[in-house]
């Protein structure tokens, strides 16, 4: 592994963006505790589009590790293609949380959709493996916590919209299979894949559009490291 790779570790690239994102997400919980106004906060299922929210970060955080990497010589094996791939994941993404979580759920349905949000954040690591495993760990570090809130937003019965049922849902009620159907999976699989693949096209087109300003890379710097 070469000098440039080791002096960007994904530990210090996520680290301050997954601080904010944590502060984000309590100030959040916080505001809708205490039932702050709308559009700034939501208590509605599914969050209302509510503009303190951490689903918006991915669009700043894909450029900032992008920018972060490409500056270490670490870059992708075409801008377009990582452009191009980011868009195609997230389709796929978008499109595998419709089929998998919108009514009528059958096993078939919901394994499909579950796939596709799958392939479509694996593609990413194609054209610049390391935008991929850095927004990957991102995506982990922003959501785990979201998990643990929901967990207790269920369990307490809070009236957040970490704990609101989805309109029409009809899978189980109790707070363990409550808390896996609208939390755990849809966080894990759909929310990291969306992290992924929205960073790494925002990425793409910050890379892309930064190209000309961007030091050398550095001799044998790998470019899909």
């Amino acid at each position: 592994m070469d000098g440039a790779i080791n002096r960007i570790s994904t530990w210090n690239l996520v680290l301050g963006p997954g601080i904010i994102t944590l502060a984000v997400t309590l100030l959040r919980l916080y505001g809708e505790l205490q039932h702050w106004p709308k559009p700034w906060f939501s208590n509605a299922a599914g969050g209302g589009s509510a503009i303190v929210g951490i689903s918006w970060l991915p669009f700043i955080f894909g450029p900032y590790f992008a920018m972060k990497l490409a500056s270490g010589g670490i870059r992708p094996s075409g801008n377009l293609k990582t452009i191009l791939i980011g868009l195609l994941g997230v389709v796929m993404v978008i499109a595998g949380a419709i089929l998998a979580f919108s009514p009528p759920i059958g096993i078939a349905k919901a394994t499909a959709g579950l796939l596709s949000m799958v392939v479509g954040t694996v593609l990413q690591f194609n054209p610049w493996p390391s935008l991929a495993k850095t927004l990957l760990a991102y995506g982990y570090a922003s959501r785990i916590p979201v998990v643990v809130v929901m967990y207790f937003a269920i369990q307490g019965k809070w009236g957040t919209h970490y704990d609101v049922l989805p309109q029409g849902y009809t899978g189980p009620t109790t707070v363990w299979t409550e808390w896996a159907f609208i939390g755990l999976i849809p966080q894990l699989l759909f929310w990291v894949g969306f992290t992924v693949t929205i960073g790494a096209f925002a990425g793409g087109i910050a890379a892309a559009a930064a190209r000309h300003r961007l030091p050398a890379a550095p001799a044998g710097a790998d470019m899909r490291s």
